[in-house]
Parts: structure tokens; C-alpha cells; sequence
């Protein structure tokens, strides 16, 4: 593989000002390798001029033979800390790998993403790796990718809405299904952004248009869920109100820290496909149901702590300067940091009798010897009595007496004389109150610092107003807060003698913390503890409220009596129940039945059950079986899209063409009518069409439509299965006028009712002249266009001999049955499929 020397031989490229000017000290000789993008065009290949730092060791270069893919890596910031987004292209093969992904503070998923790839050279923001201030997310990669070259890009690069438009730019027609996956992940759009920019200019090169293989890849070990299945199954936001807690997430939600809400967050999002750590999950909720104390010990302690994960951040960033904001946060942070290590002894006390693996294994991870550590060490500068509170003049007080006194004279006289202010505030107010002869007392809010406030009706004051000496005057009902001009200067003294204080104490903190930084990163494993209890405390809580049940994972779905969660929450009652039964010789359910019947509803219940299986919680059933779906697809809503001029039929399509690209044996696949934007002759051939396609799969595919017709294909294929929600016709007292009763139950078969969107159109406020005349034509179109299918007797045979075997192999797998018990099923199996067999000669209407 050829390399480019290190003269720079792309122009224009200073004027870019691509990769960052701040340079990483204590890294590796600076080299930066390039491969051409073929092997028969040899380019010269170079670095930028303005290169932030690339590092490798010189060992890299052999390495650099074999490697050819260049990876940007982009994390969120804030709350969305976790959240990352990766793009990745091949120099010798070109495609686009795109993911984003919620990942827990250890980064397995990057860093097993990163494995996988073997990147020639990864690009960060130039944010993550500022001297001093890089962050976790940086500090691992290099770690684990020594012999990798490491390239800083301004974050500027890293820009979603150029993301965008360099997939719409670049990507082939034949992947063009990527919009729909990637257009709301930010991350992964802005590390497409600056990967792109960097490949054209830093390269080299340009890619032309339309030409590269673009895909999106779901992080290994969890289950695929497209945006639109997330959207439409209401599995974190309510698509009615945003700010609505009736999502599955709402239904489970029951954590008590952000860490443990972050993480049901994206559990939900990206369910587990591993059967064993999600029966390790359930076992852990199993043990919470059974053993009360626990349960209660646990949520006790759990809900005292912060959010460890934010507190983490903030400690291992130092201030680029030193101002009385950063000093009251750091010496906050350090109060908070006690707190949290004072909660590890009464977690592991809680952990102490419990059984199962998992909080075994959390309990042996709390007996870390560096919690100790890093506690004694706080110990010896940090009062034993400073607390974490609520309220912030007592959390004002925590900070100014955190350090312990005899450890800087200067910050025991500061201490002295802030007390004395504060003394004579409190002394001064009490003349007031006696001078005037009104009920004034002191307050404190962090904006106003002390003022003065005072219960009373405007009646009870001289001419009915305060004092002239009074200023700032604000009323609430009876309630008045105002302050005197001595009151201002004292707290403008009392300020001053804090910010000596805090600069004193953030002096003796900042000592403190760099002691232990070294042991800093025992508390990675203690925010992953603290969240993962926290989200199976929530399951096990959400289990109380409700019969949910202990799902089972074999090669079957199978549910008993099932129902909606979040349709149970906002009803407030238990919803109609349902069975679902699919196996690989059954694996496609067809749904028929009138409009509002509850076929969406019954869809969408499927989907969420799999999901809160998945994800180690019960399921809101009887009994319950499923195979682990390894992508999960829905095809589900109505709508036309302005934005990327999608017409509902459209939109159709597009979803579809995605399934279909996507799907595979593993899938689980939800279609909620399929072909209604088009005339209804198109509308049926392409959801046949599109059967048959999915039938030829073993993915568990679950069809919802109002084209009956569709009902025959079971006729040619025995996988197949019809189900329909019954209906009541109740006659009104009058004895004119017929009411449809839903009853929400499924049966087997196709639905019976005929013209059941006249029915629910008479129900509406159409004109009856509308509806008679709609009836009329309705009934000659029908007569035009009956034809009865018809299966020989050969064919109903086949069928039966089908459903035989599917019988007996799925015994033969699961079975627990005794031997005489084993028997007598077979028998009823030789009897029913006697009874199916057609006598010959004769016809079977289907």
C-alpha cells in the first residue's frame, strides 16, 4: 500500500482551517499515514497543514497496510452525555456506515463497534480532546486504540443538517431508505458531516455524486427499531402531546435517579436479543417481587442518590480559569461526591442477603476498596457532618463550612466574620420588626440573598403602606418581601466575604481532588450499578400495579390473554384480552374486521409485549412465549409528509421498501394497512405482492386490512392465518335501526361483516340521501364482481398434512409432556387431522 510523505499536496486546505489548532501533549511521535482510494491510482496523500494532532506509534505503519476504514466519532453534550453517534467509511470499498446508539459510561458498545471496524484513523471533535479536558468518551478510545491515528476536526464540522445533505448528495438511489432511519439521529448525521469533509478535503479526494453505499447499523447485541416503529408504537414520546406520560416508557417509569430513567430510555429504544442476560434481568425482578424488604431496602437507598453520571463529568473537568462560579460548583461537586460515597455502605447493606447472580455481582463490585479511599481521603479536609440538602441558603451554609477548621487560618477569620454578618442581618431585622411593631422576618432566595418578608393584611399598616425606608416592595396575596438600603450594602458585604470563602475552600478542594483522581473511576461502575437497580426496581414497581407475568423465551409467540399496557393506563382499568399464537409453520397472521374493531390497538399491544420481554421486565399477560426478535418493523399511521414530499401513498412505499430491505427469519414485522393511498385494484395487488414477499421469510408477520380479498391467500400457503375482532348487531328499541357492539375479541377466520365502512359511516353525520345512494352502488358494484375462490380437495389436503407436521416438529421441540399424556395429544392430532382431510370428490368452498 502506498504512502503519501508528509508534504502537504492539498490546496486550500490552511483556508479550511478543518482540524483544530490545540495540539494534545503526551501522545505519541505525530505521523499521519494515507492509502490511496484505489490501488491502481496512486495519490499523493498528505496531512493538513493546520492538523490539530494525529498520534500513532511508528509500529502503526505495518498496520496501516491492512486498514482502510476511517471512523468519526461524535457524543452528545449534557443531558444527552451517552448518546453517540458514529459514521465510518472504507477507503477501499465504498460504503457508509452509519449508527447511533445510547451507550452506558464504560462505552462497551463504541469501543466493540470500533473493534469491529479497525479503524486506520478515528475523528473527534475537537472539544472531546482539549488539553485538560478531554472527555471519557476520548480517553478510552486512545486507550484502546494506541496503534490508530487520532485527528482533531473543529466541532463546527461535525453538523447535522450538512449531514443530511451530504447522504442526499452521495448516497446511490438504491439505498436511498436511509432518510427514513437517520433523520432525526443528530449524532450519527454529524459525525457523517465531518467524516465526508474531512475524506474530500484532508484525502484528497471526491466522491461523485450518488455513487456510495450508505446503511445504517443498530449497535450488536441489542434489537433494531427503526424512528417511525418508535414513533408509532409510542414507545418514549405520545405522538398527541409530547409532554403526555401514556408511552411505554410512562407505563415503566418508575425510577427514582436520571441515571435510572436514562437508561430505561434506551433499553427501551434498543431492546436486548440475548436470551440469557434478559432471564438474568428478569431473574433480578423476580427476586424483587418475592422478597419485600429488599425491594423496599434498595428503593430506600437508591432514591438518595444524584445523578452520578452528570456529578462525574463535571469532576473530571478542570476550568480553563478560576472564577467564583466555578469555585462554588466545584466545592458543590466535591459535597455531592461524599454523599454519594457515603450511600455506597447502606446499597451494599441492602445487596447483602440477596440470591440472585446479577445483584451478587453488584454487591462484590461495591466491595471496591477505592470507595474507601477516596472517602478517607475526603474525610481528613472535609467536614463529617457537611450534607448534600435541599434549599439553598443550608446548601450556601454546607459549602462556606464544608472544610474543616485549623486547615487555613485565613479561611477560619472569613468564616468568622460571614457568621457575624449574617448575626447582625438577623439582628437588624429584629429592630425593624420592633421599631414599626410589624411581624418582619428574615428570608434568603439566591437571587436577592436576604430580604426581609412579612405576613400581613394592607389594613393593619399605617395609611395602608410600608415604612418609606422600605425599597423593593412586591406583594403576593398578603405576603410582602421588600429590603432597606442597610440591607443591601450588608448583603454586598456578606457576598464579598463569600467569594473569600470559596476561593479559599475551592483552593484546598482542587488539592483534595487532585489526590483523587487517580481512584475517580471506581464511580463509572457505581452510576452503572445505581442505574441498572434503579430501572429493575422500576419493573419490579410496575409489576405491583398490574398482573403482569414472567415471560418465557422459546421459538414460538405465544401469548394468553394479553393486553395493552399503555391502553391500561389511561383507562384506568384492564383492557379486552387477547391470545396471539404464531410459530415458523405459522408465521403470518392476517386481520381482518370493521373499522375501530381494534385491530391497531391489538398490533401496536404485540409489539410493546415483545419490547417489555426484551428488556427484562413482565409483560401484561397470563402467559407468555416469545422468540427474541432481533429487528422489530411496524408499518402503522396515515400521514402525508410536507417536509420530504411524501405523499401518504408515498410514505407507504417507502416504509414497506424498508421493511422488505431490512427484514430477515429474526424480524418481527407489524403492517397496520398497507396500499389505502391507492386505488383499491393497485391497493391489493402490492399488499399481496408484498405478502408473498414476507411469507417467504420465517419472521413473525402480523397484517392488518380492510381488502378481504387478501383472506384467499391462505389457500396457497399454508403458513398463513386468518383473524378477525367479532362484532355484535343490536337492534334498537325502535326495531329500524341496527347498532354495531364491539366486543374487541379475536377469532379465527376472516370477518363475516359485509360493508362495515357504510356501517360506520351512517354512524357519522353523513346525509342518509349519501348513504342510501352509497349502499345502492355498492350492491351493483358487488354483483359485478363476484367470483368465489374455490380450493380442490387436493389442495385443503396439503394444507392439513401441513399443519400435521408443524404440530409434530413443534412437540418434538418443546414438549414436557409424560409419556401418556404424550399419547393421547397424538391421537387428538391423527383425529383433527382426520377430520380436516376431504372426502374425495367433493368441493370445498374456502
Amino acid at each position: 500500500s502506498y504512502f503519501g510523505d508528509k508534504s502537504s499536496c492539498v490546496e486550500n486546505a490552511s483556508t479550511l482551517n478543518l482540524t483544530s489548532s490545540s495540539s494534545v501533549r503526551g501522545l505519541n511521535s505525530t505521523y499521519l499515514g494515507k492509502t490511496p482510494l484505489s490501488c491502481t491510482r496512486p495519490v499523493c496523500k498528505g496531512h493538513s497543514p493546520l492538523t490539530g494532532y494525529s498520534a500513532t506509534s511508528s509500529s502503526a505503519v505495518s498496520s496501516h497496510c491492512v486498514a482502510s476504514v476511517i471512523v468519526a466519532v461524535v457524543e452528545g453534550r449534557g443531558l444527552a452525555r451517552g448518546e453517540v453517534g458514529m459514521a465510518s467509511i472504507d477507503l477501499k470499498n465504498p460504503e457508509v456506515i452509519l449508527s447511533q446508539f445510547a451507550d452506558n459510561t464504560t462505552y462497551a458498545k463504541v469501543i466493540t463497534k470500533l473493534k469491529i471496524l479497525t479503524p486506520l484513523e478515528i475523528i473527534m471533535s475537537n472539544t472531546a480532546c482539549d488539553t485538560g479536558n478531554t472527555t471519557k468518551l476520548f480517553n478510552l478510545i486512545t486507550e484502546h486504540f494506541k496503534n490508530v491515528t487520532f485527528t482533531t476536526v473543529q466541532r463546527k464540522y461535525f453538523n447535522e443538517t450538512r449531514g443530511l445533505e451530504y447522504i442526499e448528495q452521495l448516497c446511490a438511489s438504491e439505498f436511498s431508505t436511509i432518510f427514513m432511519e437517520v433523520q432525526s439521529k443528530y449524532y450519527c448525521l454529524a459525525a457523517a458531516a465531518a467524516l465526508l469533509k474531512y475524506v474530500e478535503f484532508i484525502q484528497n479526494s471526491v466522491y461523485a455524486p450518488k455513487s456510495l453505499k450508505m446503511r445504517f447499523q443498530g449497535s450488536e447485541k441489542t434489537a433494531m427499531i427503526d424512528t417511525s416503529s418508535a414513533q408509532n408504537l409510542e414507545l418514549v414520546i405520545n405522538n398527541r402531546d409530547s409532554r403526555n406520560g401514556h408511552t411505554l416508557f410512562g407505563v415503566l417509569n418508575y425510577t427514582k435517579t436520571p441515571g435510572g430513567s436514562r437508561r430505561l430510555r434506551s433499553n427501551i429504544l434498543e431492546p436486548l436479543v440475548d436470551a440469557e442476560t434478559i432471564n438474568t434481568r428478569l431473574d433480578c425482578v423476580q427476586e424483587l417481587l418475592q422478597d419485600e424488604e429488599l425491594f423496599f431496602g434498595l428503593q430506600a437507598v437508591i432514591s438518595k442518590f444524584l445523578d452520578t453520571e452528570q456529578l462525574l463529568s463535571v469532576l473530571v473537568q478542570i476550568p480553563k480559569q478560576d472564577t467564583v462560579k466555578t469555585a462554588e460548583s466545584k466545592i458543590t461537586n466535591i459535597i455531592y461526591l461524599k454523599h454519594t460515597l457515603e450511600l455506597v455502605e447502606p446499597l451494599k447493606a441492602a445487596l447483602r442477603s440477596c440470591n440472585t447472580p446479577l445483584l451478587k455481582a453488584y454487591y462484590s463490585s461495591l466491595e471496591d476498596t477505592r470507595f474507601g479511599i477516596i472517602l478517607e481521603k475526603i474525610a481528613t479536609v472535609i467536614n463529617d457532618d457537611t450534607r448534600y440538602t435541599k434549599g439553598c441558603l443550608s446548601m450556601r451554609t454546607q459549602k462556606c463550612y464544608a472544610v474543616k477548621p485549623n486547615i487555613n487560618e485565613f479561611l477560619d477569620i472569613a468564616r468568622r466574620t460571614y457568621t457575624e454578618i449574617v448575626d447582625d442581618i438577623a439582628g437588624m431585622i429584629t429592630q425593624l420588626a420592633e421599631k414599626y411593631s410589624l411581624p418582619m422576618k428574615t428570608s434568603f432566595s439566591s437571587a436577592r440573598g436576604f430580604f426581609i418578608q412579612m405576613s400581613a393584611d394592607c389594613s393593619t399598616l399605617p395609611n395602608g403602606q410600608l415604612p418609606s425606608e422600605f425599597m423593593k416592595i412586591t406583594k403576593m396575596k398578603n405576603t410582602y418581601s421588600f429590603t432597606s438600603p442597610d440591607l443591601i450594602k450588608m448583603n454586598e458585604r456578606c457576598q464579598e466575604s463569600l467569594r473569600e470563602i470559596y476561593h479559599m475552600t475551592y483552593l484546598i478542594v482542587c488539592k483534595l481532588l487532585n489526590e483523587i483522581y487517580e481512584h475517580i473511576h471506581c464511580l463509572y461502575k457505581l452510576s452503572d450499578i445505581v442505574s441498572m437497580l434503579d430501572m429493575l426496581l422500576s419493573f419490579a414497581h410496575a409489576c405491583t400495579l398490574s398482573d403482569y407475568v414472567r415471560p418465557e423465551f422459546t421459538d414460538t409467540l405465544a401469548i394468553k390473554q394479553g393486553w395493552h399496557p399503555i391502553l391500561e393506563k389511561i383507562a384506568m382499568e384492564k383492557p379486552v384480552s387477547n391470545n396471539t399464537y404464531l410459530t415458523e409453520g405459522n408465521n403470518f397472521v392476517i386481520i381482518t374486521g370493521p373499522n375501530m374493531s381494534g385491530k391497531s390497538t391489538y398490533l401496536k399491544q404485540i409489539a410493546l409485549c415483545q419490547i417489555m420481554a426484551q428488556i427484562g421486565s413482565y409483560v401484561p399477560a397470563e402467559y407468555c412465549s416469545f422468540r427474541i426478535a432481533e429487528q422489530i418493523f411496524t408499518r402503522i399511521g396515515m400521514d402525508d409528509d410536507i417536509e420530504t414530499n411524501a405523499s401518504t401513498f408515498m410514505k407507504e412505499m417507502k416504509e414497506v421498501t424498508y421493511i422488505i430491505q431490512n427484514a430477515n427469519d429474526k424480524s418481527l414485522i407489524i403492517i397496520d394497512e398497507l396500499g389505502r393511498g391507492t386505488s383499491a385494484e393497485e391497493g391489493i395487488g402490492i399488499c399481496y405482492a408484498a405478502c408473498e414477499y414476507l411469507l417467504n421469510l420465517k419472521a413473525f408477520t402480523l397484517f392488518a386490512t380492510h381488502f378481504l380479498e387478501l383472506c384467499h391467500i391462505d389457500v396457497l400457503y399454508p403458513n398463513v392465518e386468518n383473524y378477525h375482532f367479532e362484532v355484535q348487531h343490536v337492534r334498537s328499541s325502535a326495531g329500524n335501526k341496527e347498532k354495531i357492539t364491539y366486543t374487541y375479541t379475536l377469532s379465527k377466520g376472516c370477518t363475516e361483516e359485509k360493508n362495515y365502512g357504510l356501517k360506520a359511516a351512517e354512524v357519522s353525520s353523513l346525509p342518509s340521501s349519501v348513504i342510501l345512494d352509497a349502499k345502492e352502488i355498492t350492491n351493483s358494484i358487488a354483483k359485478q364482481i363476484l367470483h368465489r375462490q374455490k380450493s380442490t380437495p387436493e389442495m385443503v389436503k396439503q394444507k392439513a398434512v401441513y399443519h400435521l407436521a408443524m404440530r409434530l416438529v413443534q412437540t418434538a421441540r418443546n414438549s414436557r409432556l409424560d409419556p401418556d399424556s404424550l399419547r393421547i395429544y397424538l391421537k387428538g392430532l391423527k383425529k383433527k387431522y382426520e377430520a380436516s382431510c376431504p372426502a374425495s370428490g367433493h368441493n370445498y368452498e374456502q
